[in-house]
């Protein structure tokens, strides 16, 4: 019988091509219980996961009890990491749709080691807005990469303050049709 469950994804990392970490997330919700509760533990299986893909030409692996999805950028290798039984196409587009945001929100700067390390922030975010503890939550690249940047907020500024200008055109209106009804009188 297969588990059904939210949690799909055990933890996504961002290595730069020496194999250290840029970014890591681990989620421990879920079905199955956290295999890698420290730091010390993370660092050895994101080393050894490293040294089995930086060389291979594939895109998924089934590595220690996990199916791993891996996409190398310039310098930079994106991993995401699920359950044995998940759906490789599941991961596939919430991996594709972390890279392209990343890409996006870099919009004029390759995604490389430099570049993820000097937008961390956005980077992070949109680590969060593609998975939430374990749960994919978006694949889209464009909607990613707008809750995270600021275009996203400036768009709701602009459409609240010609929100604010009808009401203010129909509260004038309004009060002009009284006041010519109040002076026919």
């Amino acid at each position: 019988m297969v588990n059904l469950s939210l949690y799909t994804v055990r933890a996504m990392a961002i290595l730069d091509s020496e194999g250290n970490r840029l970014v890591a997330k681990y989620y421990s919700r879920g079905p199955h219980a956290q295999n890698y509760k420290t730091v010390k533990e993370q660092r050895k299986f994101e080393n050894e996961l490293f040294s089995k893909t930086r060389k291979s030409s594939g895109e998924v692996i089934l590595y220690d009890g996990h199916t791993v999805l891996f996409k190398y950028v310039n310098d930079v290798y994106f991993y995401l990491v699920g359950d044995p039984e998940e759906n490789e196409l599941l991961l596939s587009a919430v991996l594709s749709g972390l890279v392209e945001a990343t890409s996006l929100l870099l919009n004029r700067h390759s995604v490389d080691k430099r570049n993820i390390l000097d937008n961390l922030d956005m980077v992070v975010l949109a680590l969060d807005e593609a998975v939430d503890d374990g749960i994919a939550l978006e694949t889209d690249p464009n909607v990613i990469a707008s809750n995270v940047s600021k275009r996203g907020v400036d768009t709701i500024d602009v459409s609240l303050s010609s929100l604010n200008e009808q009401v203010l055109l129909d509260v004038y209106k309004q009060a002009k049709e009284r006041f010519n009804r109040s002076m026919l009188k």
